[in-house]
């Protein structure tokens, strides 16, 4: 087992040992093997259900496909998440993993118009873009890209996604002519941005102002707190039409201490999942797809298993009310959460401390729940010392401003322990 496999596999286990199970009871359909993926398109590949992308006009599958955390065999799984219905694929110049659709592409050419594909490239200055494109489509293997988001400076940032750096990015001149010269090209369909920086509701606040984005993917979770700025600035982008994609919405859940949690307490402190024979990960799919205003989910899937449980979620899928979101969440946060995907740094502010918290124990995250454990070291290292310095702050305070309630003092110090 490599390095980058070895936490994953906690999460296999957890679904073959409960969920997995409950779910294979109720399924609907007889999912085809990953050798069987590989074959020729069959005549009537399964569906999931879609949502239209903002003013893209397009209908995108609820799942994406990401590729974070991808296996060495990634075109394989590309496959077979194909073979299960998803047709919405994300990837990026600095996962390393355009190759594997490149792959892909040349031995099943005719899929490649039968998928919506995002890719993302991080550049110093808007119209630096231009020059990436050519980059991206060699990598791909395509003449054309559906999706390219803006991925944050290349180099310079602490990690990848749109920063405070580039606040006034999504309304300035630069981006306008930059957007009309990538699709007058031809090789751009449409143009959007990605973003878990902790002014993101800035960032998506600016993006409704200037209406210049086709598309936003942004970090956030179902429960989001109604009044808050992020909520209402996806609300803003939704009301002028801007396609939302949400990502980081199953990461952190049930990484740590609570991954050894039963199905069964898990089930007691939210009975929707018994009522729908759902386990935790797709518990919290449908919840985020009860929010009408999001089209799809981007998901990094790094198993056949976790293929398998995404895709029957979309597929089974029911919208949720409020009380039984509202008990999921308290069954989540009780689980020992690594993450919040509603940090907006208050957690620093409370604590008295200019160490990012939030983005400590995000990257912890992508060390001990995505397996990325070399991305993490490297996102750690790039923080400024102060940056990382959380001994005097308090933790008590931090984790009570937190919205996701995040148990700073379990975490940080892992965060010493492992990316130091």
């Amino acid at each position: 087992m490599s390095d980058s496999d070895a936490v994953p596999m906690r999460r296999r286990a957890f679904i073959q040992n409960g969920a997995a199970a409950t779910v294979a009871a109720t399924a609907l359909t007889q999912t085809p093997t990953l050798a069987e993926a590989a074959s020729p398109l069959p005549a009537k590949p399964l569906e999931l259900p879609r949502r239209t992308l903002g003013n893209t006009g397009v209908a995108v599958t609820i799942l994406n496909g990401g590729t974070a955390r991808a296996p060495d065999a990634l075109d394989r799984l590309l496959r077979f998440e194909y073979s299960l219905g998803v047709r919405f694929f994300d990837t990026a110049a600095t996962y390393g993993t355009e190759g594997g659709f490149k792959t892909w592409f040349t031995a099943m050419p005719e899929v490649r118009s039968q998928i919506f594909l995002a890719t993302k490239d991080g550049v110093a200055r808007p119209s630096d873009m231009i020059k990436r494109v050519d980059l991206r489509l060699q990598a791909l293997g395509t003449d054309y890209i559906d999706l390219l988001y803006f991925h944050a400076l290349s180099g310079k940032a602490v990690d990848y996604g749109l920063t405070r750096n580039e606040m006034d990015w999504p309304k300035s001149k630069e981006m306008k002519e930059t957007i009309a010269a990538l699709k007058k090209s031809g090789k751009v369909r449409f143009v959007g941005f990605a973003t878990h920086d902790q002014h993101r509701a800035e960032q998506l606040e600016a993006a409704a102002e200037g209406g210049l984005m086709d598309v936003v993917m942004v970090a956030m979770n179902p429960w989001l707190e109604q009044d808050s700025r992020l909520n209402r600035a996806i609300d803003a982008c939704y009301k002028k039409k801007i396609g939302l994609v949400a990502m980081k919405v199953v990461a952190g859940h049930l990484a740590l201490s609570g991954f050894e949690r039963s199905l069964k307490q898990l089930q007691f402190q939210a009975p929707v999942l018994k009522e729908r024979s759902l386990n935790p990960y797709q518990g919290i799919l449908q919840a985020l797809w009860s929010d009408e205003r999001i089209a799809s989910a981007c998901v990094a899937m790094a198993n056949t298993d976790e293929v398998n449980q995404n895709t029957e979620a979309a597929r089974r899928y029911q919208p949720m009310k409020p009380a039984e979101i509202q008990g999921l969440r308290v069954a989540m946060l009780g689980a020992g959460p690594t993450m919040c995907a509603e940090c907006d740094g208050r957690c620093g502010l409370a604590a008295g401390t200019n160490a990012r918290l939030g983005d400590l124990a995000r990257f912890l995250t992508y060390h001990e729940h995505h397996g990325a454990r070399q991305h993490a070291r490297d996102a750690y290292a790039k923080l400024a010392p102060h940056e990382r310095d959380w001994h005097d702050a308090d933790l008590d305070a931090a984790r009570a401003a937190c919205p996701t309630k995040l148990d700073f003092a379990r975490l940080l110090p892992d965060v010493d322990k492992f990316l130091v």
